[in-house]
């Protein structure tokens, strides 16, 4: 993009009143942004009203600032490496534009993306469609959610899907950790995309700095929204329909009932995309959305075979052993749980790394606390914390807030 259609494009997303249909009502109008402010205030008003067509007519405030800011942000001069971030600019009506978004009722003027250079070259497809699933949740899982979370996306990125997310806390996090956990520097596809809700200036939370490093070395960090946005609480639910729009599906993994998973889930249905949810505990408050999506129509999944034979897709030769039988292929003798990394267990299921004792027995699959334990066991009390101790040093139990217990799905 040269400065001039930079301008233009951080002129026409500047401007106050311009929403994102104004400006693709101008755009289909008169072409490209140069055009537009070419245009007299009659001709302009055949798209937007007055007020918004007086807006168009005036150079908005913060526009050179801006402009310099962005093509220095695009042109700086950085070493090469394998793992230096790229940077990128896409347009509406640009070939790399993701033709999923495009489907959406709002899709952004402008994406800004930061990431490996070899997803931003020219013949490269930083949003390959089809392959790319959403994963979403709480921004405070439990231990067995944040888990389920980082094994679906592990397994899932090994068979090729790119694994879309917000760089949230919780079950983000965990997702984004997940499928670069699979990631290789040979990979042509972006092993996650991190859709965030500031600009690629900034990273929120702070604490996910390195986390961005490392996806920016092995995926994409996307971004609708202008060089210096700080993290404005709207802007978060905003962006949900990034994720919802980029993706074939949207996996939910633990969610209160009114959390920004739901607004995601609810908007990949109304783009017709496949909503897949994880259940739980009845008893955690973190299960309850999940459960609702699944009254509602979600598809219940346990494994990430599941979700990639609901969306009719089929591991590479070379991954079929982890992932058991694949889509089309002749019958084979199904792996063993222990040696089955994708079938993910939920937390009904006991740990596959320690033996079924009388004291997981008793903790079931709710979390419980030191009295409840005392009480079905009949243990000292500190025969019983010594117990849990071990229990949790080998994985197969978590220590949840309030001084409960939870029994892991995997150890």
């Amino acid at each position: 993009m040269e400065r001039d259609d930079l301008c233009a494009w951080l002129r026409l997303t500047l401007t106050p009143g311009i929403g994102n249909a104004a400006t693709r009502r101008l755009l289909q109008a008169f072409g490209l942004p140069q055009a537009i402010f070419q245009q007299t205030s009659f001709a302009l008003q055949q798209c937007v009203t007055a007020a918004q067509a007086q807006a168009l007519l005036q150079e908005p405030a913060g526009l050179a600032a801006l402009l310099t800011t962005t093509w220095q942000w695009l042109h700086a001069a950085r070493p090469e490496t394998a793992h230096t971030p790229a940077r990128a600019l896409l347009a509406l009506g640009d070939a790399q534009y993701p033709s999923l978004l495009l489907e959406t009722e709002d899709p952004p003027p402008l994406l800004y993306l930061l990431g490996a250079a070899r997803f931003l070259a020219p013949d490269a497809e930083p949003f390959p469609r089809g392959t790319c699933l959403a994963i979403v949740g709480s921004r405070h899982p439990t231990a067995q959610g944040e888990g389920n979370a980082r094994e679906f996306a592990r397994a899932l990125r090994a068979t090729g899907m790119t694994i879309v997310s917000g760089l949230a806390l919780g079950v983000d996090a965990a997702a984004h950790e997940g499928a670069l956990a699979s990631a290789q520097d040979s990979d042509h596809t972006p092993a996650t995309l991190a859709i965030v809700g500031t600009g690629l200036d900034r990273v929120y939370p702070r604490s996910h700095l390195p986390l961005a490093h490392r996806i920016a070395a092995h995926g994409l960090l996307v971004s609708e929204y202008p060089l210096g946005t700080p993290p404005l609480p709207g802007n978060f639910p905003k962006r949900n329909r990034i994720i919802a729009g980029l993706s074939q599906g949207t996996l939910v993994v633990e969610a209160a009932p009114a959390s920004g998973s739901l607004i995601t889930a609810r908007l990949a249905s109304e783009q017709g995309r496949e909503v897949f949810a994880i259940p739980g505990s009845i008893h955690a408050p973190q299960s309850r959305g999940c459960h609702a999506l699944i009254r509602q129509g979600a598809k219940l999944v346990e494994t990430a075979q599941d979700v990639l034979e609901e969306l009719r897709l089929s591991s590479p030769s070379a991954l079929t052993p982890p992932l058991g039988k694949a889509v089309g292929r002749s019958k084979r003798t199904p792996p063993s749980p222990t040696s089955n990394p994708s079938l993910i267990p939920l937390p009904q299921q006991q740990s596959l790394d320690v033996p079924d004792s009388p004291l997981l027995q008793a903790l079931g699959y709710d979390p419980a606390g030191l009295d409840a334990l005392q009480a079905r066991t009949g243990l000292a009390t500190a025969t019983l914390q010594v117990e849990l101790l071990e229990l949790e040093l080998a994985g197969a139990v978590a220590r949840l807030p309030g001084g409960l217990f939870q029994r892991m799905g995997r150890g």
